[in-house]
């Protein structure tokens, strides 16, 4: 059984206090965005077969063997359910990685509603949310089909009516991978709410007063070519453009697609949805 875990960007992103467990609060809009993994679940039948065994390929960024979150979302499963069966998974990795796209926290959460439903395990909606949230504080979006504002650690959500179907995205990412837990570390300061369903009903071109990404300033810091990225979609006429999560992807929103060559010969990841 195959599946297409989706990627996400990000339409605004306050980080609006520490909490006591640690994590952060935010307020931000998931959404979701056509680039895909592909992941493949078989039961294994071999004689004497390990629990798991896992296959990467594509854009692996080489995690050691046991920590990718397909891996461990495996486990958590069994450890939640009981023993599986010796099973297979092979994920093929197209999502740009530490990008701020969500692409592993997309497969591990795919990975437990992919088991559940090939497995035949039953288990509902609210307990999929549980062990997605153990997985990963964004993974629990990844359970939804549509745009969702992202509050608490970003896992209390809520669906909202919201599309950008009439405008074209255009998603670029240099390859230069950011740690979300070093950005964090980096982060200079921290923003009040705002109401981001009110930003979110102007059009594009007047986000850029009222949505903001707080990663922007410290990972711009770190790396100058992000920067550099967001100006050149500027100057190719999107109406708005921001990084995505920590970063390093950048995306604009434009009118209608246009030429961008400068980023369309660079070599970097580039798509337009």
């Amino acid at each position: 059984m195959v599946v297409f875990p989706h990627a996400k960007i990000n339409i605004g992103l306050r980080i609006t206090g520490k909490r006591s467990d640690g994590y952060h609060d935010i307020q931000t809009l998931f959404y979701p965005i056509t680039i895909h993994d592909a992941l493949e679940v078989i039961v294994n039948k071999s004689p004497n077969a390990a629990p798991l065994q896992f296959q990467i390929t594509g854009n692996n960024i080489g995690t050691p063997e046991g920590h990718n979150i397909c891996e461990k979302a495996f486990f958590l499963l069994q450890q939640h359910v009981g023993k599986l069966p010796p099973t297979n998974i092979h994920l093929h990795k197209a999502i740009p990685a530490g990008g701020g796209l969500g692409g592993g926290s997309s497969d591990g959460t795919f990975t437990l509603r992919l088991l559940n439903s090939y497995y035949r395990l039953g288990l509902d909606e609210n307990t999929l949310q549980h062990l997605a949230l153990e997985l990963g504080s964004d993974c629990p979006f990844f359970l939804h089909k549509k745009p969702c504002i992202g509050t608490g650690r970003g896992e209390q959500l809520q669906p909202i009516d919201f599309s950008l179907e009439k405008y074209s995205l255009f998603v670029v990412n240099p390859g230069i991978f950011v740690s979300t837990a070093s950005a964090f570390q980096l982060l200079k300061k921290m923003s009040d709410p705002i109401d981001i369903k009110a930003a979110l009903l102007q059009s594009p071109d007047q986000w850029t007063s009222l949505l903001v990404n707080d990663f922007e300033a410290p990972v711009f810091e770190l790396h100058p070519t992000l920067l550099r990225i967001k100006e050149i979609l500027y100057n190719a006429g999107a109406l708005y453009a921001s990084l995505s999560g920590t970063g390093s992807t950048l995306y604009g929103v434009f009118n209608t697609p246009t030429a961008i060559p400068e980023l369309e010969s660079s070599g970097y990841f580039t798509k337009w949805i």
